[in-house]
């Protein structure tokens, strides 16, 4: 939806700048600003990348990650122009307390819902949530000014964290994967056909065709220059799973 795309870049953009802006003129030292692996993009199928890597703003899969890339460059320009920002770019948190939920939250609900019959062959990045906040606090102590870190930990396909799932909960894990084509017909007729005459997508084009892609990133940076804990992602699932069932979100 147009109007949905328009507040995405207000804002992931203006909302940078005005959140800078306001720290600078209160006299804030330094600011932490929240980006995202998003903003970095992937590399070749398969391929792990690190800090370094740049995909081209066109080449960006959607709205939202084109608009967590421009606000990035809002805080690399706030650097340039002599303001202390540190950026962080957190990968896929796992944990408790995952209110919206998340989309990885969403992909564990799934899971638990029994509504995952098959899966995409796909590949992303994980890390407890708990690591992402305390990669916030260090990168504010430790972090280089001007600075990008990558917050993340393992690389999983996704049928490598349903398996995890599967010990974690006894429900058995999919077995079958769904070819590219299906989502993405789906997600088509969704979006261009059904949405214009009310109806909300089921299933987002842009999260099809970033499924379509492996998201695999290489922490070691903020891991070394940091102190990023690694926790393992076994206990981070768990505690996920709890919190879900604890709090209603399964049934």
């Amino acid at each position: 939806m147009a109007k949905d795309r328009e507040l995405l870049y207000r804002y992931n953009v203006e909302g940078t700048a005005n959140v800078l802006n306001a720290a600078q003129k209160a006299g804030i030292e330094r600011t932490v600003y929240t980006s995202s692996v998003a903003a970095i993009g992937v590399g070749a199928s398969g391929e792990i990348v690190d800090e370094t890597h740049q995909s081209p703003v066109e080449k960006l899969v959607g709205d939202y990650k084109k608009s967590k890339f421009l606000a990035e460059q809002v805080a690399v320009n706030a650097v340039a122009n002599g303001q202390d920002v540190v950026i962080v770019n957190p990968s896929s948190p796992i944990g408790a307390l995952d209110i919206k939920p998340t989309p990885t939250g969403e992909i564990i609900l799934r899971f638990l819902r029994r509504q995952m019959p098959a899966y995409v062959n796909t590949g992303l990045n994980f890390i407890d949530v708990r690591d992402v906040a305390w990669g916030h606090l260090l990168a504010l102590q430790k972090g280089r000014r001007g600075d990008r870190y990558i917050l993340g930990h393992q690389n999983l396909t996704l049928k490598q964290l349903l398996e995890q799932l599967a010990d974690i909960t006894k429900i058995p894990a999919p077995q079958h994967t769904v070819p590219n084509w299906l989502p993405l017909t789906v997600a088509w007729v969704d979006e261009k056909i059904l949405a214009p005459l009310g109806k909300t997508p089921s299933v987002p084009l842009d999260g099809v065709r970033m499924s379509q892609q492996t998201m695999y990133y290489n922490p070691d940076k903020a891991v070394k220059e940091l102190g990023l804990p690694q926790s393992p992602i076994n206990i981070a699932l768990k505690d996920a799973v709890d919190w879900f069932v604890a709090n209603g979100y399964v049934n």
